[in-house]
């Protein structure tokens, strides 16, 4: 059954990825282990920094076999023990930019499966979804690095997963220069995403 509007869905209710794409209203929203979690619209800064990342690793991804994709776009992790199909998957997230090196898990509505990396862009209203919940989900299912950035702070935490588990490789300003591991000899310099300002 269709549903219209955010409001009609029992915010306590456990959904499937079978219901969430019977849902036509406008706002963003994710399913974390069955329960809803709605987006707000992002701040300017966001956007721009998102805007940054994006820019800088689809220039440096052209021709190659890694993708990068901005949000929205469908994350769905597999529990342990079940199917791929829609109803029996119970998480769906919209990371604002996930990168991809194993084609074969894209499919026309996302990806089914773990992302190499994710980068999230703080604001906040996400910052504890982003550090704790979204960073506990990520490290469950194998994402091997997972960035956070802070926009005002102009900062940004980078983790790589060692043994299952993250591990915090360095806290980065705007001053320096960060490589992402999985894609080798890409290194990004921070001034370019974060843009120094008077503000």
């Amino acid at each position: 059954m269709k549903i219209d509007n955010l409001a009609l869905l029992d915010r306590n209710g456990f959904y499937s990825y079978a219901d969430y794409l019977h849902w036509t209203f406008n706002e963003i929203v994710e399913l974390i282990k069955g329960k809803i979690f709605p987006m707000s619209a992002p701040h300017w800064q966001h956007q721009q920094v998102a805007s940054n990342f994006h820019g800088l690793l689809w220039h440096y991804l052209k021709g190659k076999p890694c993708k990068i994709f901005p949000a929205p776009f469908d994350v769905r992790f597999l529990d342990k023990g079940k199917s791929s199909e829609d109803k029996q998957i119970f998480t769906v997230v919209q990371p604002d930019l996930s990168i991809i090196c194993n084609t074969e898990i894209i499919n026309k509505t996302g990806c089914i499966g773990s992302p190499d990396a994710i980068i999230e862009i703080v604001s906040p209203s996400t910052a504890e979804k982003d550090v704790k919940i979204k960073f506990a989900l990520y490290e469950e299912n194998l994402v091997k690095e997972y960035w956070i950035a802070y926009p005002k702070e102009q900062i940004l935490w980078v983790y790589d997963l060692i043994n299952e588990k993250y591990e915090l490789r360095k806290i980065y300003t705007i001053d320096d220069k960060v490589q992402m591991k999985i894609l080798g000899d890409c290194w990004i310099n921070l001034d370019e995403i974060f843009e120094r300002t008077d503000d």
